[in-house]
C-alpha cells in the first residue's frame, strides 16, 4: 500500500496549522477524494477534528513512543485512500533531547520516515520578507525533510503579501497559499488544548468556513502534486497494543475521552469487545465487563454530576469486588477518594483509592513516560514496560496506596507520579501509548 501524503506542519505553535489542516481535509474531500489524517505527537484532541472534517479516523504517529513497525502498521490505515494528510505538533522539529523507540518525537522524524513532504505554515504577521530567512532555514536544516512550499497565515493586506512573496521567490520556495488575517477563524481553547470536537456548538459550520477559506486563498492543485510517499508499509497488526481484558468497559463522554485511536483498534483487532457507557447520564459499567476503564478527560469541569452519579459510582464499586478496573489521568483522580476543583471544593469520588487531586494550585506536568509496572492491570502482567505521556494541571494532594509502577521521564529521570493500586483497582497519570521493547 502506497498513499501519497503532506504533513502539514509549522516553525511554532499558534500558527495556525490546525485550521489549515481541518479546512483541507473537509476542502480535498468535497473534491471527492478520501483523505487519511494522522496527528504527529500525543495529542487527544485534533484526531477528533480531523474525523468531523472527512468523516475518516485518524491516527496519532509518535517516533519516541512507537516502533518502526508500529508506526509503519498505522501509518497502513490509509489504505484505500487518495491521500494523507498528517498534523504535527508544536514546531516541525520540537521534541525531547534523548531518543525514544524511533526518534525524539518531533513531527520531522514522521515526515522523514514517511517520505511526507512538509507543507510549512508561517504566520507572517509582523514580517515580511524576513519569513523567506524562517523557510530557508527549514528547507536547509535537514535534507531528508523534503519542503513542498509554505502557507502564509494572517496576511494583513495585498501589499504584505507581495513583499512577504518576493522574499521567498527569491531563495526558491513555493507559496501554496497566502490566508487574510481573520480573527473569527478560531476555535475556542481550554487548559488541555482545544476544546474537545463533541462540545463545538457548530463544529461542522466552522470547518466548512475553513473549507471556503482555504480553497479562495491557496492552490489545492500544487498542494496535492507536491504530496509524496517513500515507500510502501506492511501493516502487522500483531504490533498493535494488545486488550487488558476480553470484554471491556469504557467510560465515553465529554468527562472521559482521551483515549488513543489506535490503542481502541488493537483491542478490537486482539479480539476485545468495547462496551461504552457514560459516568454523566449515569450509567453503570456493564455488569458482565471483565475490565472496567476510565480514560482521561475533563472530570474537573464535571466533579459535581460525577459525585451525585449513585448509580455509576456504584457498578464501579460493585465491579471493583471481583474485576479489575483502570483509570488513566481523569479517570485516575475519579477512582480516587476526592476531587478537589478550581474554586476549592472538595467533591467526594469513587474511594477506590486512597487518592485525593487538586485543581485549585494548577501546576501543568507534561512530558513523555516510561513505566515499569510492579502490579498487573488487567491482563498487562507485572513487569511489563510501557511507553506513554503526561499532561495534566492537577496536583496530588494524598496518596495512601503502593505504588503501581517505576515511572521515569523521556531523559531517565525518576517521575514522582508512580500510580496507585489497591486490590483489583489501579490507575496512574501516564497515558499508554506502546509496549515498549
Amino acid at each position: 500500500m502506497s498513499v501519497p501524503g503532506l504533513m502539514i506542519a509549522a516553525p511554532a505553535s499558534g500558527t495556525g496549522k490546525t485550521t489549515v489542516m481541518l479546512g483541507l481535509l473537509r476542502a480535498l474531500s468535497a473534491r471527492g477524494l478520501v483523505v487519511q489524517p494522522f496527528k504527529s505527537g500525543p495529542d487527544y484532541i485534533d484526531p477528533a477534528f480531523h474525523r468531523a472534517a472527512c468523516g475518516r479516523a485518524s491516527f496519532n504517529l509518535d517516533s519516541w513512543a512507537m516502533t518502526g513497525g508500529l508506526l509503519d502498521t498505522i501509518a497502513g490505515e490509509a489504505a484505500g485512500a487518495d491521500l494523507v494528510l498528517a498534523e504535527g505538533s508544536m514546531g516541525l522539529y520540537d521534541g525531547v533531547a534523548q531518543p525514544g523507540a524511533t526518534g525524539n518525537g518531533a513531527s520531522a522524524d514522521i515526515a522523514r520516515r514517511m517520505g511526507w513532504p512538509v507543507v510549512l505554515v508561517i504566520d507572517v504577521s509582523g514580517q515580511a520578507q524576513s519569513a523567506a530567512a524562517i523557510a530557508l532555514g527549514f528547507k536547509l536544516l535537514d535534507p531528508t525533510v523534503p519542503l513542498a512550499g509554505v502557507i502564509l497565515n494572517r496576511v494583513a493586506s495585498p501589499r504584505h503579501e507581495r513583499l512577504v512573496r518576493r522574499g521567498l521567490e527569491a531563495v526558491g520556495i513555493a507559496v501554496l497559499g497566502a490566508l487574510p488575517r481573520r480573527g473569527d477563524l478560531t476555535l475556542p481553547e481550554r487548559h488541555l488544548g482545544l476544546v474537545q470536537a463533541i462540545e463545538h456548538p457548530a463544529l461542522d459550520a466552522a470547518i466548512a468556513d475553513y473549507a471556503a477559506f482555504l480553497r479562495d486563498h491557496a492552490d489545492l492543485d500544487a498542494i496535492c502534486a507536491a504530496a509524496a510517499q517513500k515507500r510502501a508499509h506492511t501493516p502487522d497488526r500483531s504490533l498493535l497494543p494488545a486488550p487488558p481484558a476480553q470484554r471491556i468497559a469504557i467510560a465515553r463522554d465529554a468527562a472521559f475521552s482521551f483515549v488513543y485511536p489506535h490503542v481502541l483498534e488493537g483491542w478490537r483487532r486482539g479480539g476485545a469487545e468495547i462496551l461504552p457507557f457514560s459516568p454523566l447520564a449515569n450509567q453503570a459499567p456493564d455488569a458482565t465487563a471483565d475490565m472496567v476503564w476510565l480514560p482521561g478527560g475533563y472530570p474537573e469541569l464535571h466533579a459535581g454530576p460525577i459525585a451525585a452519579a449513585t448509580t455509576f459510582l456504584g457498578g464501579l464499586r460493585h465491579h471493583a469486588e471481583t474485576r479489575p478496573v483502570h483509570g488513566e489521568c481523569g479517570g485516575y483522580m475519579v477512582l480516587g477518594a476526592a476531587l478537589i476543583d478550581k474554586d476549592g471544593a472538595a467533591h467526594r469520588m469513587a474511594g477506590l483509592l486512597g487518592l485525593v487531586t487538586s485543581h485549585a494550585q494548577r501546576r501543568m506536568h507534561l512530558g513523555y513516560r516510561l513505566a515499569e509496572l510492579v502490579a498487573p492491570v488487567g491482563a498487562l502482567a507485572a513487569g511489563t514496560r510501557l511507553r506513554g505521556h503526561e499532561f495534566h494541571y492537577s496536583t496530588v494532594v494524598e496518596q495512601t496506596d503502593a505504588p503501581l509502577a517505576y515511572v521515569t521521564d523521556a531523559d531517565g529521570a525518576a517521575v514522582a507520579e508512580t500510580g496507585s493500586r489497591r486490590g483489583r483497582v489501579t490507575g496512574s497519570y501516564f497515558h499508554m501509548i506502546a509496549t515498549a521493547q
